[in-house]
């Protein structure tokens, strides 16, 4: 199938629909500000009796992330429950007691070591290298990162990468995440372990808790995900075996202009496995 199926509304496609399994940063928020109508739309839809589980990259435990939310304004009616890379890393972590880490990432990510007792070291000393994101992702790409990718490179050092985007929308600028770097050092030779979407380990945990919400597991085509990256959201969705409803006007907006008019191939070529639906912003 290489058509498109453009939507205005989420109410259009959640007929049989009991499990939203929805991106955030792009989705509800830009970083800066929430979306009134997505988050609405979301709200409704639970109203509605569906259950919305939030999956996200980002590098934090999920109530670091429901913090986070609140203060951007996205009210806890939103959803029912929030699932992060971040958490999934935290098992990792707590898998592996003693091991020495090097971290890469901005302080606003520390609360993904909280409690472990993580034994932190320089790059040389370490046994694995956590990375949430840039050091400092106002100014820096993954190219910074390059020698010291090499380094880690030659003493063996698998990078766990907390966030695997590559590029998240803050405002109206995109900035760079962990995902950047764990794909420059893949490049490199090195070892990289990914949690988050698009892998499987998250969709796994989300329906997991869905299912305590529910009673009982939803089927697979019974379960809508919603988002903006083809690189994760899509192929994630897709990877899982669920139909994604996908938001143009996130991380890919330049790319979706005239998308209307785009031709079987350039769709094929764009999206790989197109999504059940597009919308551009969420809207009930």
């Amino acid at each position: 199938m290489t058509s498109l199926r453009f939507v205005e509304r989420l109410r259009d496609l959640v007929d049989g629909v009991e499990v939203v399994l929805s991106d955030i940063w792009g989705v509800v928020h830009n970083g800066l500000e929430s979306f009134p109508e997505a988050c609405e739309a979301l709200h409704t839809y639970r109203r509605r009796g569906g259950i919305v589980i939030m999956i996200t990259n980002a590098p934090r435990p999920a109530d670091s992330v429901q913090r986070q939310l609140r203060k951007l304004g996205v009210a806890d009616q939103t959803y029912d429950a929030i699932v992060s890379s971040g958490d999934l890393t935290r098992h990792f972590v707590a898998d592996h007691p003693g091991k020495k880490i090097y971290w890469i990432g901005p302080e606003r990510d520390s609360s993904i070591h909280r409690g472990l007792n993580a034994v932190m070291a320089p790059l040389e000393q370490a046994d694995y290298i956590i990375c949430t994101g840039l050091f400092d992702d106002e100014t820096e790409t993954a190219e910074d990162y390059r020698a010291m990718m090499l380094q880690a490179r030659e003493h063996k050092l698998p990078l766990v990468c907390a966030n695997p985007d590559i590029v998240v929308e803050r405002g109206d600028r995109l900035i760079y995440c962990a995902g950047a770097i764990a794909e420059l050092y893949r490049e490199l030779g090195g070892e990289a372990i990914f949690y988050g979407k698009p892998h499987r380990p998250i969709y796994e945990r989300a329906m997991a808790l869905a299912a305590e919400r529910r009673g009982h597991p939803a089927p697979l085509d019974r379960v809508l995900a919603i988002g903006d990256s083809v690189r994760t959201d899509l192929t994630g969705a897709h990877g899982f075996g669920i139909d994604c409803l996908f938001l143009t006007r996130g991380i890919h907006s330049e790319e979706f202009e005239g998308i209307d008019q785009l031709d079987p191939a350039s769709v094929k070529e764009l999206f790989g496995h197109p999504p059940r639906a597009l919308m551009r912003e969420l809207r009930w």
